[in-house]
């Protein structure tokens, strides 16, 4: 019964990627005179579908969850709209994927070249030959997840990464939108990452769609504005929406042991095995403020209050402002 209603919902979903792509997508690609990517743009609708089921799923669970265990009032509804921005051009603009498919032939070429000098590429799978295909799925997941890990703990170390990391930490009520927060930059620079990896490892283009699709719903759970955490045990097999939430907490996630130098704690994208190899894990009880500490007014020397600082308030101000600590930061790094 269960595998026929999955197999129904697989060809529902190609009946419509099929619909989608002939009626609109391949008219306009032809008419615009792109032809030649007429694959990626097929592969790209799929992308795009899965992004709206995505949108839909998150809207239908963590939004009433939000309602039901909050942590606390919003004080800035259209800070959450604005998120929500940030996830339809996430979701929706086909980073991961349009960049997975232009670096694909790039890889293919320095495969073909390695293979005349008698070197064959790594393939991860090659490992294990007999693998299922869940625990490949699996095992590519580890794999990822572990250089993300290392990826994130880079955007709070660098001056000039944290300049424009910052906006993501800075949304003061985190809510199920939130985990799309970034500088387009920063957000480029992590999906050329993972495209890289995952092309270096040799996982097909099928699993990983996939493997993008669960890690952005996990990291969606991860913001929501829930009073959630996964107990003793699952809090260290999972990253838990409590787990996470330290990490944005004010003066701890985003500064070392709280001394106002770049670091933090709970690093792990979704599994926090690495925050306990590398000791920068920070399990809490409670589910603190968040932000970034320069946002907080401050008594300056002469015991005048000084504003925090401006982050910005819609997406193009925020992307400006993520430019400009950028440069600020990097300047900072370098005296």
């Amino acid at each position: 019964m269960i595998h026929a209603v999955i197999q129904y919902l697989v060809d529902l979903f190609g009946s419509v990627q099929g619909w989608l792509f002939e009626h609109a997508v391949e008219p306009f690609i032809f008419f615009s005179g792109l032809g030649a990517y007429t694959e990626e743009a097929f592969e790209g609708t799929e992308w795009f579908l899965i992004g709206m089921v995505e949108l839909a799923a998150l809207y239908l669970v963590l939004r009433p969850l939000e309602a039901l265990l909050p942590v606390h009032a919003f004080h800035d509804k259209r800070s959450r709209l604005n998120d929500f921005i940030y996830t339809l051009v996430h979701r929706l603009g086909l980073f991961p994927i349009a960049i997975f498919f232009t670096l694909d032939p790039l890889m293919d070429h320095v495969a073909g070249l390695l293979r005349l000098e008698g070197v064959h590429p790594f393939n991860l799978e090659s490992l294990l030959p007999a693998m299922p295909p869940l625990a490949s799925f699996l095992l590519y997941l580890v794999v990822l997840d572990f250089c993300d890990y290392w990826f994130h703990r880079a955007q709070h170390h660098f001056g000039w990464w944290w300049g424009l990391h910052s906006l993501h930490h800075s949304q003061r009520d985190m809510n199920l939108w939130s985990d799309n927060r970034n500088h387009l930059l920063d957000d480029l620079l992590r999906d050329i990452m993972m495209a890289v990896v995952a092309l270096a490892i040799g996982v097909p283009p099928g699993q990983f769609v996939l493997l993008v699709s669960v890690s952005r719903i996990v990291q969606s759970l991860q913001h929501a504005n829930v009073r959630m955490h996964f107990g003793a045990i699952g809090e260290r097999l999972m990253v838990s929406p409590r787990f996470h939430r330290t990490h944005h907490a004010i003066g701890i996630g985003h500064e070392s042991k709280g001394k106002g130098t770049l670091g933090g704690c709970n690093f792990g994208v979704l599994l926090p095995l690495w925050d306990l190899l590398f000791r920068t894990a920070r399990f809490e009880s409670g589910y603190a403020e968040t932000g970034v500490r320069d946002q907080l007014e401050r008594v300056d020397a002469s015991g005048a209050v000084v504003a925090g600082r401006n982050y910005g308030r819609g997406f193009w101000q925020q992307q400006w402002y993520g430019l400009k600590r950028m440069v600020e930061f990097s300047r900072r790094r370098a005296r």
